[in-house]
């Protein structure tokens, strides 16, 4: 039943963010919201970072990334949020689980966004590499990571059916 789950919540998700209300009133303000942060952080070191829209570039050498759907973390967050929701634990467990996937998974994200930032000023083609092979799998793995370190923090079955104030057996 599980999977079965996963996989609807799955399909649910892709489908609705492929709608094209989600991607103009969601996915396009969440995405340009990223380069922004990108943006606030790059600022700390490097005074000649700016974002516009979706766009990051340097004002001074016109290097610039776009981050485009896919480059955004959203469809990573997809796949965390299926496994949480088919997952046998409370509501309450499955919203810490989904803001824990979230908060990895937009870290993550946002080291991969200056990473790849500079990666293309320095070399174009460990560029090319790093973005659609490298970072694409981290992503991935960070999302399964977080999946596994969230279903290590269940309780047990036992422990959900033994009341709060039960003490343990003694040997």
């Amino acid at each position: 039943m599980p999977i079965i789950i996963f996989a609807l919540v799955l399909l649910a998700l892709f489908a609705i963010e492929l709608l094209e209300p989600v991607q103009i009133w969601v996915i396009q303000p969440f995405t340009a919201a990223i380069a922004k942060v990108s943006a606030i952080v790059l600022q700390a070191f490097d005074s000649t970072v700016q974002a516009e829209g979706i766009v990051l570039h340097n004002v001074q050498t016109g290097a610039a990334i776009s981050i485009q759907p896919g480059c955004n973390g959203v469809e990573a967050m997809i796949c965390v949020i299926a496994a949480v929701v088919a997952t046998p634990a409370s509501w309450q467990y499955k919203l810490a689980g989904i803001g824990l996937g979230f908060a990895a998974i937009q870290a993550l994200n946002l080291l991969r966004i200056i990473s790849l930032f500079y990666l293309l000023q320095w070399n174009p083609a460990w560029f090319e590499w790093a973005h659609l092979y490298l970072w694409q799998a981290l992503i991935m793995l960070d999302g399964f990571i977080v999946y596994l370190f969230w279903v290590r923090m269940l309780p047990t079955p036992m422990d959900r059916d033994r009341p709060a104030d039960a003490m343990p057996p003694s040997v």
